[in-house]
């Protein structure tokens, strides 16, 4: 029996040694018995499954252990600082400092409605000065007494030194005055009224002609009107008829936005306050596209060129439709001899006290400004002349009284009108008036003669001037 054992044994010790690995235990049992036991490493097994398991049951139990262990951390089922709360901590910062930025917006949004307002009062303040009519200077100085002695033996002068006039008092009314020194019975206030009566007027020769024709002596700081919202409004040309007949009338504000191919459509604005918010009262299309930033109203008619010709056109806003056209003789066009910034703008018209002209040049007069005078009804040139000045190298022009002038720069922000040419006289001479493009773009200046002002479309704003005119000191 002992001998089949040991023969079994070591047939078991033979096979597993053969297998590569084995090992060999004795011990006694639970109830004291002898037990041999064997252990072989299975050569395609690498552990032994359950019955009813099977590896990736197991991995998946292992995982599902790992997520337990999460979810405890994450539910805070264990003590100690975790993610949770940090992640807590980390959103009620985050919503604090949104409160906070959210009160600074809207601080700084009643701000902004408080700057705008305050700027809107002072552009109704500048506009209400600018209407207001200058304070003339006072007369020459003329004693208001008489220095001869007064019949009562005393001198007028020293009794009716510091005697005032007062306004709106009638001849004989001594009621309003409360001067010490007045003596009702001093034959001198008879004198004193003799000399005051006497007091001669300022002499027109003396101040700057504030209604006729003169020399252009200053311009004014620019104030803006609007300021257009479409890029199709960065340059244009927007005017006033200074001789509007019906159905519209002086008030009526003209606008076209020049940029584009097919530039047809006029807008119409009952008075600068509607111009000022943005909404038009009449449309208009014209039959024929306009060229440029040269247009002009003057006497119900609108006078345009047309898109890449010489052709001027006149269009009646009564009737709404083109009343003459002419083709300007030689004149340069799309591109020939445009002011400095460009645009086409070879062809100008302009309007002042004298009618209706236009600006221009030809190959005859290689570059130079050409001005003619147009009937206003047909188009027809009554007179020309030939300036000594290239068009291209000057940033704009228009005209004041039979003048033309020029604008040196149309992008410098402090610029100067620096040339003149007189009709009347053919003579021209340099200039040098301040003038200040605000938004550093100025595609189109004309003067108005009936406002006495010159409009400008700079760079999206549209502008306005007042000027100055009378004699050169």
């Amino acid at each position: 029996m002992w001998v089949l054992a040991v023969v079994w044994f070591s047939g078991v010790l033979i096979r597993a040694e053969a297998q590569g690995t084995a090992s060999f235990w004795r011990g006694n049992d639970r109830s004291g018995r002898c037990q041999y036991s064997f252990t072989v490493d299975s050569p395609t097994e690498a552990s032994c499954p359950l019955p009813g398991s099977s590896p990736e049951v197991e991995a998946l139990k292992s995982r599902l252990a790992l997520l337990e262990v999460l979810v405890a951390h994450l539910a805070g089922g264990e003590t100690g600082p975790g993610p949770a709360p940090r992640l807590q901590e980390a959103y009620t910062q985050a919503l604090s400092e949104k409160t906070q930025l959210q009160r600074e917006k809207d601080r700084l949004g009643q701000r902004v409605e408080e700057l705008q307002r305050r700027v809107e009062e002072l552009q109704q303040e500048a506009e209400r000065l600018r209407s207001r009519p200058c304070a003339q200077p006072p007369p020459p100085s003329t004693p208001l007494y008489d220095n001869r002695p007064s019949p009562a033996g005393g001198s007028g002068g020293t009794a009716l030194s510091h005697l005032s006039s007062r306004p709106g008092r009638t001849p004989g009314d001594t009621s309003s005055l409360r001067d010490p020194s007045w003596h009702s019975g001093s034959p001198g206030y008879q004198e004193l009224k003799a000399e005051v009566a006497k007091i001669p007027a300022p002499s027109p020769e003396d101040a700057d002609d504030t209604k006729g024709c003169g020399e252009l002596l200053s311009v004014g700081e620019p104030f803006t009107h609007r300021k257009t919202d479409t890029i199709s409004g960065k340059y244009g040309v927007w005017m006033q008829d200074p001789e509007a007949v019906s159905p519209y009338g002086p008030g009526m504000v003209w606008r076209i936005d020049t940029v584009g191919n097919e530039v047809r459509q006029i807008f119409g604005y009952e008075d600068l306050q509607q111009l000022s918010r943005g909404f038009p009262t009449k449309v208009l299309l014209l039959p024929e596209a306009v060229e440029s930033t040269g247009a002009a109203m003057f006497r119900g008619s609108l006078y345009y060129q047309r898109r890449r010709s010489r052709t001027l056109l006149r269009y009646d806003l009564a009737s709404e439709s083109v009343a003459a056209r002419r083709d300007l003789p030689h004149a340069g066009f799309h591109g020939q001899f445009p002011y400095s910034w460009g645009g086409y703008t070879d062809i100008d018209f302009a309007v002042d006290e004298q009618g209706l002209w236009v600006i221009y040049s030809t190959n005859k007069a290689r570059g130079a400004i050409v001005i003619s005078l147009l009937d206003h009804h047909n188009l027809e040139v009554k007179r020309s002349w030939e300036t000594n000045i290239r068009k291209t190298t000057v940033a704009n022009a228009f005209m004041i009284c039979g003048r033309l002038y020029t604008v040196a720069s149309y992008s410098s922000l402090n610029t100067t009108v620096n040339y003149s040419f007189d009709t009347a006289t053919g003579v021209s001479k340099a200039v040098a008036i301040p003038f200040k493009n605000r938004h550093r773009y100025n595609s189109m200046i004309d003067y108005n003669p009936g406002q006495r002002k010159l409009f400008a479309w700079d760079n999206h704003h549209l502008v306005s001037y007042d000027v100055r005119l009378g004699k050169p000191q």
